[in-house]
């Protein structure tokens, strides 16, 4: 096995190529992985593509030479806008000196530029297998290179490149000082019906790259098949069923509840502003980090109906005058100021430990870590506080139950959909990429569930304790239906 380097995509002769690779003794039953320096040509260095050569062919026979030879090609680089560079925003220091990046213009950092790939993952098919020559397989045959030996036609070792195993976050920006660059050269065996598969799902990639999917959405779709064990992977798929259908079930129901909501009796109104609070700024910081769409829209559709929660949870009507539009608020009854009372005192102590908390890490991240802009600062700052310590603005809804002595108030039927999603999530924060805060929030969302099962199981059913709706068993026995 040898491997080549050139910066052009058609190679007519052995002039202007580059060896990197010469493996005398090559088994095809032996896997190996080896790791050499790669000499980068100007052309690649001035934004130019680099390829590499794969041969296959008789030890002590230049390819170029040898009639048998089977051979590939793909390109070292791939062309991406390079990821912005993350600074402290006090003192302006950053931990790569980007020289070739400050001497261009501003506009110039939004066009793409070489990257380079580390790694060129090799396989050679090694089942014994005899084809049928009249029906091929599609997908196997432009693979295959064919001689004719007296009577019968043979094929040569059916030479592959899986190219799934590039990821985004192995690529490295290739600017001019840069000279040589590591290439990992991995080789292992492959069964037929492995490489079949592994053929379709690059076809698969392709094709969502020729529909208008980006580089990084393509490319969470090949982690998912080449990070993840295959049989892990189908558990998936069928999980990832159940989470959709909960979370739609979750939504409805959430939605219904408040919908029918006509009073706040024992509904904590803080809860629901930090809520509402917490779920847009999530929302903010996974689009920041561009988290993959599986996270991210459900995170969007969730912070649209907490906008809508707030406004029913504080009565809230819009009349327009005009252009100008107006807010008025509906008055509380008797039962929900005792609501808010017990609502406000449990914030006041809360708000003694959580805002110099809050503050504190802040300020701490500041100083000590590096940030693409101060927005960004700012909504991690945000969401590092609402993962950090969200679950202590349960503690007002905890304490409401607590002193009312009931759980009726509370939508139950959402809470069990969002409960089944919780432990579903704690399966997909390893697979789904992710920023790690919202992987530990997933597990705390558990605790939190938990400590709600404990306060239903303390507060049992009574006649007397008041409905979702503000009323309790007893009253609506003795008033008479509306219709």
């Amino acid at each position: 096995m040898s491997v080549y380097t050139t910066t052009r995509s058609h190679l007519g002769a052995e002039n202007n190529v580059d060896l990197v690779l010469n493996v005398e003794d090559f088994d095809v039953e032996s896997k190996f992985e080896r790791t050499v320096n790669v000499s980068v040509p100007k052309k690649t260095r001035n934004n130019g593509t680099l390829y590499a050569y794969i041969f296959l062919h008789h030890a002590g026979v230049l390819p170029w030479h040898d009639g048998k030879q089977v051979h590939l090609v793909s390109p070292l680089t791939t062309y991406m806008v390079p990821k912005p560079e993350e600074i402290n925003l006090l003192t302006g220091e950053s931990d790569v000196q980007q020289i070739e990046a400050d001497k261009k213009p501003v506009s110039a950092l939004d066009e793409p530029v070489s990257h380079w790939r580390p790694r060129l993952a090799l396989n050679v098919m090694a089942d014994n297998f005899v084809f049928d020559g009249s029906s091929l397989p599609a997908d196997v045959h432009r693979y295959m290179k064919m001689i004719q030996l007296g009577k019968t036609v043979h094929y040569l070792p059916i030479l592959f490149i899986d190219q799934l195993s590039n990821r985004v976050k192995d690529l490295m920006v290739i600017n001019r000082s840069t000279t040589e660059l590591p290439l990992t050269v991995s080789y292992d065996k492959v069964s037929l019906g492995r490489l079949r598969f592994w053929i379709h799902m690059q076809d698969a990639v392709y094709s969502l790259q020729q529909f208008g999917f980006s580089e990084k959405d393509a490319d969470e779709v090949k982690g998912i098949f080449v990070d993840t064990n295959l049989y892990f992977l189908a558990l998936t798929f069928f999980v990832a069923a159940f989470h959709l259908l909960f979370d739609f079930l979750a939504f409805k129901n959430d939605i219904s509840f408040w919908k029918k909501k006509k009073s706040m009796i024992g509904m904590s109104t803080k809860a629901v502003l930090w809520r509402c609070f917490s779920t847009v700024v999530i929302f903010l910081f996974l689009l920041d980090e561009q988290t993959s769409l599986l996270v991210l829209v459900p995170a969007g559709i969730g912070a649209a109906i907490e906008l809508w929660k707030v406004k029913k949870a504080l009565k809230m009507t819009v009349v327009w005058r005009g252009l100008r539009p107006e807010f008025q608020f509906g008055t509380y009854s008797e039962s929900e100021r005792k609501t808010e009372e017990y609502d406000t005192q449990a914030m006041k102590y809360l708000s003694y430990l959580l805002y110099p908390l809050c503050v504190g890490g802040a300020v701490y991240s500041l100083l000590n870590i590096k940030y693409k802009s101060w927005y960004s600062w700012l909504i991690n700052s945000f969401v590092n506080g609402v993962y950090a310590f969200g679950f202590l603005f349960m503690l007002p809804q905890l304490f409401v139950n607590y002193k009312l002595k009931s759980v009726a108030h509370l939508p139950w039927k959402a809470f069990t959909y969002k409960a089944f999603n919780t432990f579903i999530d704690d399966v997909f924060a390893f697979i789904i990429t992710m920023p790690t805060s919202h992987r530990l929030a997933c597990f705390r969302d558990d605790v939190v569930f938990l400590v709600y099962l404990y306060q239903r199981w303390l507060y049992p059913v009574d006649k007397r304790r008041v409905n979702e709706f503000g009323e309790s068993y007893e009253e609506a026995t003795r008033t008479p239906h509306a219709d």
